[in-house]
């Protein structure tokens, strides 16, 4: 069988194989010994725990069978989509056999703009390949659109079947498998199967490092040390307790902001995801721009710290951090910043403050993807239903805590091509390892969640929506967002699946203050972690006032103008505009007022795994 090429013969230039059958013997024992290791450990493991091998714990087996029953309840429409579907095929048919004459055919079936799986020039210029990528679309498109006209599901169980019926049309690209990707299959070829062999023992040694279960690694877990080449801001920890240890840096300029900045990351990943290579972290380029600069290192709980609830976590964590940037420096006000749900606390911090005596210790927040309004939360909200909280609290009763790879594995399925489907392809069918990526090295450090704090704000927040409609109570009181008087730094991204920046625009909704809403390019992370001196995206930023009218976020997106770079700068250029005069920098801590050095940054409790 000859290698693909444009002509149907081997292409000029294509690297000849070149390969040893004994070192392909021994690979393939090699792995077979491997894979027999992996499979019997994961045996005797789900054995030992009595626990089923199948489970359905979202509920898509029910949501399907809704499909399948409403149907065939209309029997006349499922047999038109068929006719449109034959119809369709019929015409890639005809398009094909003109372009194998050497005539000219308009493509049936495109791929949307910017579809990597269909780069390789392959897909478009092979007659085969274009035959196989087009069947395939025309497939897709049927069935997604088969599925999503089927009426009578109700809102949540339509969401839920739209969601892993694309799972499903991903999982079958035909750039997934090694005959029908034309990358891997002349790959394949010059290197007699080696790839695949390569592939077959990454694949194990995922498996393996999963125990028993598929972990698809994201960079290779030995090119990073905390404090070597990763998270190494120089600083000290200067406060701790059961929660949390606080980080103050050490400053880079010889006069700094009056304010110092108490930086408020999520407990659902470490707090280094603002600290990664020195090239590309928020807080050593926050620090370089004269910012006293403390961030909270969250604890990876364990059982003994089942019992902490959300109002904890407000209490010890985000306030107890305050008081101590209070003790350290002296400063009666500080600029807070709050990421993803450390944001969402870092709001509620503000509302309880100013409810209670108008503590206005907070001169002005910044929320980073962080929603305060739940109603709308993209498609995480389809891992969140009460029969899903239900399976999620029976499991962390057992264990008094969330294992992060559960969480992991459900923001993975968020962005499947991308974190699943691609990479699959290039360690597993390519055979190549895994790139050097800090920030994917700091996706694969998982954190524990508390049993009482998670339970609490999956129902409270994500199912209840109790804090934008007045339920959410703390200290018997309700938290009103609307009492925060501090102006609003609002960051949202493009393409957030964690945090949808629709949701996020609707702080505009209930606060009563200045707010500066930012969008800029990007998803949850990368818009985030955004260094200026290699940015390559664009923002948008407009400022409302309290007193002005609300522009739905539509509106807002198309009356706002691009700028392009990063957001940094004029994050900052915000910042000093509503900062006061320059000083000579704190020293670390405040011993004489019971806050002395502790350890060095990044400190203890970002090492426990």
């Amino acid at each position: 069988m000859s290698s693909p090429a444009k002509t149907g013969t081997a292409q000029e230039g294509a690297p000849a194989p070149s390969y040893d059958p004994v070192a392909l013997a021994e690979s393939l024992r090699a792995a077979a010994e491997k894979s027999a290791k992996v499979i019997g450990d994961f045996a005797a493991r789900q054995a030992e725990s009595g626990k089923s091998m199948v489970a359905d714990e979202l509920g898509i087996g029910k949501a399907f069978m809704e499909l399948a029953a409403k149907m065939l309840a209309n029997p006349y429409r499922l047999a038109e989509a068929q006719m449109n579907l034959w119809w369709e095929y019929m015409m890639l048919w005809q398009a094909s056999t003109a372009k194998l004459l050497g005539g000219a055919a308009e493509p049936v079936a495109a791929p949307a703009k910017g579809d990597k799986r269909f780069r390789h020039e392959d897909w478009e210029e092979h007659f085969l390949f274009d035959y196989i990528k087009q069947s395939y679309l025309i497939a897709a498109r049927w069935l997604h659109g088969a599925v999503g006209s089927v009426e009578g599901l109700d809102e949540a169980t339509k969401r839920k079947v739209d969601f892993f019926t694309r799972q499903y049309i991903d999982a079958l690209a035909p750039s997934n498998f090694a005959l029908t990707n034309p990358e891997v299959f002349r790959e394949t070829i010059a290197t007699g199967g080696q790839n695949l062999v390569k592939g077959l023992h990454n694949l194990l040694d995922d498996i393996e490092r999963g125990d028993g279960r598929l972990k698809i690694s994201m960079t290779d877990p030995k090119a990073f040390e905390l404090g070597v080449n990763i998270a190494t801001t120089p600083g000290k920890v200067v406060f701790q307790n059961d929660l949390l240890q606080l980080i103050q840096y050490e400053p880079s300029t010889t006069k700094v902001a009056k304010r110092p900045l108490l930086v408020i990351p999520p407990w659902i990943n470490k707090y280094y995801i603002l600290d990664l290579r020195e090239k590309n972290s928020f807080v050593k380029w926050a620090v370089d721009q004269g910012l006293t600069v403390f961030v909270i290192s969250w604890v990876n709980p364990d059982e003994r710290l089942a019992h902490k609830d959300f109002e904890d976590y407000l209490t010890e964590g985000t306030l107890a951090a305050l008081d101590a940037v209070e003790k350290a420096t002296g400063e009666k006000e500080i600029n807070a910043l709050g990421y993803c749900l450390g944001g969402t606390l870092l709001a509620m911090a503000a509302a309880v403050l100013a409810r209670d005596g108008g503590d206005d210790r907070i001169g002005t927040l910044t929320l980073l993807a962080a929603e305060t309004d739940f109603e709308e939360p993209g498609e995480l909200g389809l891992f969140i239903d009460e029969s899903q909280i239900a399976y999620l609290e029976d499991l962390m009763w057992e264990q008094g805590y969330l294992d992060g790879k559960q969480m992991a594995g459900a923001f993975r399925l968020l962005n499947s091509k991308d974190l699943v489907w691609s990479r699959m392809v290039t360690k597993y069918l390519m055979g190549e390892r895994e790139p050097v990526m800090d920030l994917m090295a700091w996706n694969a450090d998982a954190t524990r969640m508390p049993y009482r704090m998670h339970s609490e704000y999956l129902r409270r927040l994500y199912l209840n929506n109790d804090l934008a409609e007045g339920r959410y109570l703390v200290d018997g009181k309700p938290v009103v967002l609307s009492d925060i008087r501090a102006p609003l730094f609002v960051v949202g991204t493009e393409r957030d699946h964690v945090s949808p920046w629709r949701s996020v625009y609707k702080i505009n909704l209930v606060a009563d203050t200045q707010v500066t809403f930012l969008l800029t390019s990007g998803g949850h992370n990368v818009g985030v972690v955004n260094p200026p001196a290699t940015s390559k995206r664009e923002f948008r930023v407009a400022t409302r006032e309290a007193s002005a009218k609300y522009a739905d976020p539509d509106t807002w997106f198309a009356a706002t103008p691009v700028k392009q770079g990063s957001w940094w700068p004029e994050w900052c250029d915000w910042l000093a505009a509503r900062s006061s005069a320059k000083v000579a920098p704190p020293p670390f801590g405040a011993p004489e007022r019971g806050l002395p050095p502790l350890d060095a940054a990044p400190g203890r409790y970002v090492q426990q795994t």
